[in-house]
């Protein structure tokens, strides 16, 4: 049986197919080694020529007991307000990046986000998708929040 749940609208895994392309193309034009903000700079220009609507280091708030309070997260990249990108370059994602991503969409109320770490050979080895399971949507394009 399928959890429902889990499973993604269609417009949202247009948009992943689309990211993970980008990031190919990223990682086979300029290889492993740089800085993370690099491979962000250059994540957005593929991005932008394939017309999706993004944002780079978007603040992300913490709302506790109906409070915000004075610190913010930021997103290093928000693609068409759906999916959050973090990128990394190195030496191995650890279970923290997972945590961080996973907290980044519970607090965003979005369902999927992408750790892509371009310090690896193969860039397949260095994407992890994680979905927020228990994700309960909003209507899809109202889906934004405010500093």
């Amino acid at each position: 049986m399928t959890d429902q749940k889990n499973i993604l609208h269609p417009d949202i895994e247009r948009l992943a197919k689309q990211v993970v392309d980008a990031a190919f193309k990223v990682h086979s034009t300029l290889g492993a080694g740089l800085l993370e903000s690099i491979y962000e700079q250059c994540l957005v220009i593929e991005l932008d020529k394939r017309d999706i609507k993004l944002a780079r280091q978007v603040p992300l708030p913490v709302i506790y007991d109906g409070q915000r309070i004075p610190a913010d997260f930021r997103l290093d990249l928000l693609v068409a307000n759906q999916i959050i990108v973090e990128v990394k370059s190195v030496e191995a994602l650890l279970p923290v990046h997972q945590s961080q991503l996973l907290t980044y969409l519970k607090l965003s109320n979005l369902q999927l986000g992408f750790l892509i770490n371009f310090n690896v050979p193969l860039i397949k080895q260095g994407i992890k998708r994680i979905i927020q399971k228990n994700f309960a949507p909003l209507r899809l394009r109202d889906r934004s929040f405010k500093p």
